[in-house]
């Protein structure tokens, strides 16, 4: 058997060592430091936009704390698209909330603006309106900001932008996880870049910011004694994995570039098998590719697909499972239009981190190729 192909595997600079050992030269090991400071900077600047940036523990973390910097409480709903990983949905139900869940359009495979239009209206006509919409960057794909932002500032309704998946995309020239009143990025383990585990909190204002670190810091009060006036939470990211972070972005801008790398190579190989297909950029739109995704004819093929891989060591994922099909949430209210069902049944995540190298590429394709030859 060969070796282990993953689907996207933690990519070392060696840059990171450097950090790692200043933490423990000064013995900054606690979880506030030098480099907790350097990363929010680093971070800070790379967007280029008026961010404020904390870091924390996970991306979940990050959009809990969004949740509640939005005032969303129990028994509140907030729309979330349905197309995503529960990381996108879970912490609304840790505010008692209600997630509804909105369905996917065929260009992006994001949020689509019709059906969120129409999920918006019907949650008022019943008498409950919104308190926020959580719209994700699938798979590093920009959503459709304009559209979606337009509807949510006609009905007065917070955007939180789940950009875990999207560090580095764009959508027309601006970076993603700039656009929402919140936004939020993941740094875990198969991200783009990693901290081993963690995420960022963005906002717009800095004050906002300052809340979301004395939340995450057990919303300790200014007192000499242990002090607390509100429930905080232990979501501070440490000194040693900002570290790890801060040599991180040093190489961002190369790792995106080799996973859209990747991309190009499967289009490509794939070129005259038409049973495949790929979602390509809309004008303006720029992935930094987290995850090249096929589409297939049908849940045999791509079942018949992803077992020929893992026959060969080779690691693939159907696409995101939506939430509306979660047992723990299908009988939630749902505004469904069938693209984000249609795209799990047929849809693929191959192998996509930055450390592939053109032996292990050239594995992939080989065992797609013979699968349809056979």
């Amino acid at each position: 058997m060969e070796s282990k192909i993953w689907l996207s595997s933690p990519h070392m600079s060696g840059k990171e060592q450097s950090y790692i050992n200043d933490a423990f030269k000064t013995n900054w090991i606690a979880p506030l430091g030098p480099h907790v400071n350097g990363f929010e900077s680093d971070i800070k600047n790379y967007l280029n936009e008026d961010s404020h940036v904390a870091v924390l523990s996970s991306g979940t973390a990050a959009i809990h704390l969004g949740l509640i910097l939005l005032n969303v409480g129990h028994g509140d709903e907030v729309i979330c698209q349905s197309k995503t990983f529960s990381a996108s949905a879970n912490p609304i139900a840790y505010q008692g909330a209600t997630p509804i869940f909105v369905d996917s359009e065929k260009d992006t495979w994001n949020i689509c603006p019709e059906q969120l239009e129409i999920a918006i209206k019907d949650r008022i006509s019943k008498g409950k309106k919104p308190k926020a919409i959580i719209a994700v960057h699938l798979y590093g794909m920009p959503y459709n900001v304009n559209a979606i932002h337009a509807i949510a500032k006609a009905y007065n309704i917070p955007v939180l932008e789940d950009s875990a998946e999207a560090l580095g995309s764009t959508y027309k020239d601006v970076k993603c996880g700039t656009f929402g009143d919140i936004s939020v990025l993941s740094f875990n383990g198969n991200k783009i870049i990693t901290t081993s585990g963690g995420g960022a909190i963005i906002t717009k204002d800095p004050k906002q910011r300052d809340k979301a670190v004395f939340l995450a810091t057990q919303a300790r009060e200014k007192a000499v004694e242990y002090v607390h006036a509100s429930i905080g939470y232990n979501y501070r990211m440490s000194n040693v994995l900002a570290g790890i972070g801060r040599g991180q972005m040093e190489v961002l801008d190369d790792r995106v570039l080799a996973r859209r790398k990747n991309y190009a190579f499967y289009k490509e190989s794939f070129k005259n098998i038409e049973e495949l297909t790929f979602v390509d950029e809309p004008e303006g739109y720029y992935s930094n590719r987290w995850l090249s995704c096929i589409l297939t004819p049908s849940e045999d093929i791509r079942e018949g697909i992803r077992t020929a891989l893992e026959k060969e060591n080779i690691e693939t994922r159907p696409l995101w499972k939506p939430m509306h099909q979660q047992p723990i949430f299908k009988d939630l209210p749902q505004y469904i239009n069938g693209v984000s069902d249609e795209l799990f049944e047929k849809g693929l995540c191959l192998p996509s981190g930055s450390n592939l190298t053109e032996n292990e590429l050239n594995r992939v394709t080989s065992a797609i190729k013979t699968y349809f030859r056979a």
